[in-house]
């Protein structure tokens, strides 16, 4: 097993197929070049910016300023709930990527939107760029397939304990905790990881500063979200509650949906490196191994999460805006073929969580191998 101060020293080697990403770095440039247009956002993702914002501020003051008493307010914390998801989902991610624009600023300056979702910026551009498209699948370093271990098993690397035998039927419910894990704990225990990992100074903090900016971020989160709601709504304190919860469910719940199908499937290879510390694949190949696509053919669900059913071009090309993927994603799919490397990709979005929750029962019941291609 890999452990926290050991990730410096997993390598991809290079393996067969090597010459896949160059090829294919190429001709996805070459698409760009002869297209003259920009890898960054276009006016049609300022639109969806606006449309996800809106989404979840609009609701947000109308709770505080229409009066509305009774549980008919519920339906406007349902609503930020999914525009809290959306701005995740297709705002703040492409910002933390550094893919909304070509200026730095922009990205650091729409990726604190996180911060109004409950999030950290910083302790999410560790975990996701540094850790999750790195080392994706790789037990002990991507946090992504490293939920509490008594409560869910995503890997067949990690101990199987009884209660993953229903895991299956109740990982659905875990999802929805998500965000409010961030809120609640998540950020503090990750900023006590990063430091064991001196994983802080990619960010430009030490670990004083950095927890010194979480506390700020949290007390902000709260005075907006939590106490000006339960000051100004005249609604009961139990319908305010009652409201804020659902919000965090939906929202957590809508982000576990989307990204878990994208990984562990069964599909997945979940590599491990060897003694030496290396793994037996280039890294763009290991990616298509263990990343999977689904719904291609839905604009409008393509459209609200953020491009994230192509989890594939993604992966591969994280520093592009997801308003491109379905373009560069017919480049990506020949030159897959071409080199024969996997590109998996489910026909519909449910077709996709029903392989994701395959993949839940047989991690929960039985110690499957990971696997092979």
């Amino acid at each position: 097993m890999v452990g926290e101060k050991g990730f410096s020293s997993v390598n991809f080697v290079q393996g067969k197929n090597v010459e896949f990403y160059k090829v294919l770095r190429k001709r996805v440039n070459g698409y760009f070049k002869d297209k003259n247009i920009s890898r960054h956002a276009n006016s049609a993702m300022v639109f969806k910016t606006i449309c996800m914002v809106s989404m979840y501020v609009i609701p947000f003051v109308l709770i505080l300023t229409l009066g509305i008493q009774s549980w008919a307010v519920i339906g406007l914390w349902a609503l930020m709930g999914f525009g809290m998801a959306g701005c995740g989902l297709s705002v703040m991610h492409d910002a933390n990527h550094g893919a909304y624009s070509k200026n730095p600023a922009v990205n650091t300056f729409i990726g604190q939107i996180l911060i109004l979702l409950a999030g950290n910026p910083s302790n999410w551009r560790i975990q996701h760029n540094v850790l999750h498209h790195t080392y994706t699948n790789v037990t002990n370093l991507d946090e992504d397939i490293a939920p509490p271990p008594f409560i869910l098993r995503f890997s067949p690397h990690t101990k199987r304990h009884k209660i993953h035998r229903f895991q299956h039927i109740y990982a659905y419910f875990f999802y929805g905790l998500m965000t409010m894990m961030w809120f609640v704990s998540k950020d503090y225990t990750q900023a006590m990881r990063y430091k064991k990992m001196d994983l802080l100074k990619t960010q430009g903090l030490t670990f004083k500063k950095h927890i010194r900016n979480i506390i700020v971020n949290k007390l902000l989160y709260a005075a907006i979200f939590i106490a000006l709601p339960f000051w100004l709504s005249p609604a009961s304190w139990y319908i305010t509650l009652t409201g804020y919860i659902l919000m965090q469910f939906i929202c957590g719940f809508i982000l576990g949906i989307i990204f878990q199908p994208a990984h562990v499937v069964p599909t997945s290879n979940y590599p491990m490196p060897d003694k030496s510390g290396d793994i037996e694949a280039d890294w763009a190949v290991s990616q298509m191994y263990n990343t999977a696509n689904f719904a291609h053919e839905s604009r409008l669900f393509s459209w609200y999460v953020g491009g994230l059913n192509y989890q594939v071009e993604h992966h591969l090309f994280p520093n592009i805006c997801h308003i491109h993927y379905r373009k560069i994603s017919e480049i990506v799919k020949s030159t897959a073929e071409e080199f024969e490397v996997p590109y998996h990709s489910y026909a519909t979005f449910i077709g996709a969580l029903k392989e994701h929750t395959k993949m839940l029962y047989d991690l929960g019941n039985k110690d499957i191998a990971p696997a092979i291609h």
